[in-house]
């Protein structure tokens, strides 16, 4: 008998500490929050506490998807986290959410595609799911904690970056669940946008740049068009893939950096914006963290799938990455 992957819950975590846009105003000097409102639609953004890290925030939205499917995390089989803020260049932060959790018969891996991880890591899950009978109930967190790398005097990162994460349990059933799924990369970016000191291409130093202290850092620029060129090409693609139409799909999220990105693109897609939730106003922008933290918000309020619809992820991030699926909802 065939298996899928189906969504079973979610829960996501916000850090306690609120960043309005006048924060910014006051620290850059400069009036920030007309343009983050007009310009991307962040009003405000949530950060870290100093004793919390990125594995803290995969522990709570972690424990609130395991209650909300009724598990423990003993019934856990595997755990993946998407981040590209670690705890650790090594061991890898699934391992270290393992042991906050106790999920120890849980293997762990990381993956770390930038903003895309978490969408990529749900059709890497849902794929394992289906071929090895084994996993029954896997765990798949995206988490993001990038005002640990941010510099505050640069204010084309610090005030878009935020802090947080979101999590979701799979579990193996006879009714798909993951129906199909599409990546597009193009590597020539990979040095446009990054956190570029630290690892093995440039080792940090006490005389390293930056005073040593890896930074996340926009290089050069993206195209302008990127999100609007290839979002529509690739959910055009995953919603063949899946032998539907843009119609039949009733719930789109895509990356939550630009409210007037994601408004465009689903007008190219002939869509209405009922169809869709964003988040970037009230938390700002979580990386590989925004959608299933905007999955989780549509979810609690009550504009997210209903059992049988057809949910479509499309995500992207440095690199360049991208990845989208398509889910038909089952819970």
């Amino acid at each position: 008998m065939p298996r899928y992957a189906q969504i079973l819950s979610t829960g996501r975590y916000v850090p306690e500490k609120m960043l309005p846009n006048s924060y910014f105003n006051e620290i850059l000097n400069r009036d920030v929050d007309e343009w983050l409102v007009q310009n991307v639609g962040i009003r405000e953004r949530h950060v870290m506490a100093a004793d919390e890290t990125t594995s803290d925030l995969c522990y709570h939205a972690a424990q609130q998807a395991l209650a909300r499917a009724s598990l423990k995390p003993t019934d856990l089989d595997l755990i993946i986290v998407a981040t590209d803020t670690p705890d650790y260049l090594s061991p890898g932060t699934s391992s270290v959410l393992q042991g906050k959790l106790g999920a120890f018969k849980a293997g762990t891996f990381d993956v770390n595609c930038a903003c895309a991880g978490w969408a990529t890591a749900m059709e890497t899950a849902a794929r394992f799911i289906a071929t090895d009978d084994d996993l029954t109930y896997v765990l798949v967190v995206g988490a993001y904690g990038m005002s640990r790398f941010v510099d505050y005097t640069d204010r084309y990162t610090c005030t878009l970056c935020a802090d947080g994460a979101g999590a979701v349990v799979l579990g193996a059933g006879d009714q798909p669940g993951f129906i199909a799924g599409k990546r597009f990369a193009d590597g020539t970016f990979s040095d446009a946008l990054g956190i570029y000191t630290g690892a093995a291409a440039c080792p940090t130093t006490p005389v390293e740049i930056n005073g040593g202290v890896p930074r996340v850092q926009f290089v050069r620029k993206f195209p302008a068009t990127f999100n609007t060129e290839h979002w529509p090409r690739l959910t055009r693609a995953v919603v063949e893939k899946a032998g539907l139409t843009l119609d039949d799909i009733d719930f789109y999220l895509f990356t939550q950096l630009n409210l007037n990105t994601i408004k465009l693109i689903m007008e190219l897609l002939a869509q209405p914006l009922s169809k869709t939730h964003w988040i970037m106003d009230k938390w700002g922008y979580t990386g590989s963290a925004c959608i299933p933290m905007a999955l989780d918000d549509a979810i609690e309020q009550g504009r997210g799938p209903k059992p049988g619809d057809h949910v479509l992820f499309c995500a992207s991030g440095g690199g360049i990455a991208m990845a989208a699926s398509v889910w038909r909802w089952t819970g």
